[in-house]
């Protein structure tokens, strides 16, 4: 099943044993929660070193938000290495290091959280709650990293600020600057308003990844590229399965639009728990509104108009049918 993250020992080197962990995709992507990742990084050694590299366009803020908690609570010493872009959820997550490294041509972008809710004002309320409570969570991340004042901080996060690596030293976002890499595009960013143009151009190119590849067995440094005449030693094979660097751009963005739109589907028809189970069956988004329409139908009844309104008939609208042309506006 494909992921998000990876987790795995780096070979021995000058620094001693590390544990290298990527997050190199969209945080909760393919249906896949924070719950592996923090299960994976409870079970390793309580001094363990970390090398955790980044590069991605964020994701599922809750998933970060116990993410940054699970990292701050490991006593081993953690380095942060931003390889592409940490965007939005994974920025927080950055701040979670004891040393954040960025390339000179990489970037970091912050703002407000934001969420998706169909339902009642109740229930909008009540996720507008949850949204600023996350919002306060992430400004003290950014603060205590950056030594910020909490207001200097709301204002970048309402401004959506992307930072380049100069920038984001100069704030206190990070502790050193490493040098250029080479930036390709896997991601789509047409989602954020503020975009560098860099990236929107990278990524308007298929083919190409936003990041280079990352560097892993006994490497110490983030930019040293291996030498193919002399490959590493017991170097460990990858799965079949597991999501490499070497996938094409557009399998990566056809399989992350195809699991946001599940994910969006079924937050829509207010059963996110099912997302999950489709994308691990790879149901199709026919067969997927389908079944969230002939589950709404068992789960809920009727809504019947208390009074009859003047000039229309009081008639019986099922959930089945509203969620139906909710899905035809959305498309």
């Amino acid at each position: 099943m494909k992921s998000w993250y990876t987790i795995r020992a780096r070979a021995s080197g000058a620094q001693g044993s590390r544990t290298e962990v990527l997050i190199y995709d969209e945080i909760g992507a393919y249906g896949v929660t924070a719950k592996g990742f923090l299960a994976e990084l409870g079970a390793l050694p309580d001094d363990a070193a970390i090398d955790l590299r980044l590069n991605s366009p964020g994701g599922s803020v809750f998933d970060a938000v116990a993410i940054y908690n699970a990292l701050k609570r490991h006593t081993g010493e953690i380095t942060i290495w931003i390889d592409g872009i940490a965007a939005s959820a994974a920025s927080y997550i950055a701040m979670a290091g004891d040393t954040i490294v960025m390339p000179e041509n990489a970037f970091l972008m912050i703002h407000d959280p934001s969420g998706l809710v169909m339902g009642t004002a109740e229930d909008m309320r009540s996720t507008a709650e949850a949204l600023d409570k996350v919002k306060g969570s992430l400004i003290q991340g950014y603060a205590a990293k950056s030594g910020k004042a909490d207001d200097e901080i709301a204002t970048l996060l309402a401004a959506e600020t992307w930072l380049d690596a100069k920038d984001a030293l100069d704030l206190g976002f990070i502790d050193r600057i490493a040098e250029p890499v080479k930036l390709a595009a896997s991601f789509d960013v047409a989602r954020f308003r503020n975009a560098p143009p860099e990236v929107v151009e990278a990524a308007s190119e298929p083919g190409e990844p936003l990041a280079t590849e990352p560097q892993i067995e006994g490497v110490a440094d983030a930019n040293t590229q291996p030498d193919p005449e002399h490959p590493a030693a017991d170097a460990p094979s990858q799965d079949a399965g597991e999501v490499t660097m070497t996938d094409t751009a557009s399998v990566r963005a056809e399989a992350i639009a195809h699991a946001r739109a599940v994910i969006d589907l079924c937050r829509l028809a207010g059963q996110p728990q099912m997302a999950g189970r489709f994308l691990e069956e790879d149901v199709g988004l026919d067969e997927v509104r389908n079944r969230l329409l002939a589950a709404k139908a068992e789960a809920t009844p009727d809504i019947t108009a208390a009074h009859a309104q003047p000039g229309r008939a009081a008639t019986t609208q099922s959930w089945g049918d509203v969620i139906a042309r909710t899905f035809k506006t959305k498309g």
